[in-house]
């Protein structure tokens, strides 16, 4: 009776040892999207035709990945302007554009007397969006003034 309950007692220990050894995992748990924003510095809500307004621009990561790439787009519903990077690159609007640093300044002109808006949409590779929405009314000296009609 006394081997039985021995042999019993080995095979409950073996059964046990497998149950851990199936229940471990050998690939480690790595977290690759990570949540973020945009910080913005306030810009003003009225431009006239011709006029640059500054968008300055950071990224905030809630974590980091190091192959996460960061893409910038725009679309403008009213309006006509142009927006441009720091360096000069012009938005084509809803083209995709590499953001190299999580840093940036967004140039935008107006082409239009009349009010306009557009989004600024920040994406990452792993299906995360920003949206940045940007609604400016004419700042024309002449056309307050009703010189120009």
């Amino acid at each position: 009776m006394k081997k039985i309950f021995s042999n019993l007692f080995v095979c409950g220990c073996m059964l046990a040892a497998l149950f851990c050894l199936v229940a471990c995992d050998n690939d480690l748990d790595v977290q690759q999207a990570y949540a973020f924003t945009v910080e913005m510095m306030p810009v003003p809500n009225k431009v006239a035709k011709g006029e640059t307004v500054e968008i300055r621009c950071e990224l905030k990561k809630e974590g980091d990945y190091k192959n996460t790439l960061y893409t910038i787009r725009f679309f403008q519903f009213e309006g006509t302007g142009t927006l441009k990077t720091e360096n000069g690159i012009v938005f084509k609007p809803n083209d995709r554009y590499l953001l190299e640093n999580e840093k940036f300044r967004l140039y935008y002109t107006s082409g239009s007397t009349e009010a306009q808006n557009f989004i600024v949409v920040i994406e990452d590779n792993n299906g995360q969006a920003f949206e940045m929405e940007f609604d400016f009314n004419n700042n024309d000296k002449k056309d307050e003034e009703g010189g120009v009609e």
